[in-house]
């Protein structure tokens, strides 16, 4: 299901890769921490825990809530990424791995469907958006 919101050669899926494959090593080859490989790296890891659903315990409703639990999300794994590495965090780092990792949430969020298809994902089949179902516009009298 990656492939849809990723292209494997999209910017998170090779930080993903380079960061899982390459995990005892990958913080050696710059002074400091790679921000922009981190970041890309949180992003999908925040995207594959959101479809994994195994600790989404409030369902979004909205794309707003999507994209806050996705940027939830995307925060744990930058949190992750720095008590892992070696490498010292450049000043500002954090704020601007945060800001890179909400664009990019923002830019997955924005293509084809992909907010519909992510919030249709986990929505209890009792509330699946169809028009039939759709609310009713007549006025309830209350007497």
């Amino acid at each position: 299901m990656m492939d849809r919101l990723f292209a494997p050669q999209s910017a998170e899926a090779l930080a993903h890769t380079h960061l899982t494959e390459n995990w005892l090593t990958w913080d050696q080859d710059h002074p400091s921490l790679n921000e922009t490989v981190a970041a890309a790296c949180a992003t999908y890891q925040a995207f594959q825990r959101y479809l994994s659903g195994s600790d989404l315990y409030l369902v979004p409703r909205t794309c707003s809530d999507l994209e806050g639990v996705l940027k939830r999300y995307a925060y744990d794994g930058i949190h992750n990424t720095i008590a892992r590495s070696r490498s010292p965090l450049e000043r500002g780092g954090y704020s601007r791995m945060c800001h890179l990792v909400e664009l990019s949430i923002s830019k997955v969020l924005n293509e084809n469907d992909n907010a519909a298809f992510l919030l249709d994902l986990h929505r209890p089949r009792h509330e699946a958006r169809s028009p039939k179902f759709a609310a009713s516009t007549r006025p309830i009298k209350i007497k």
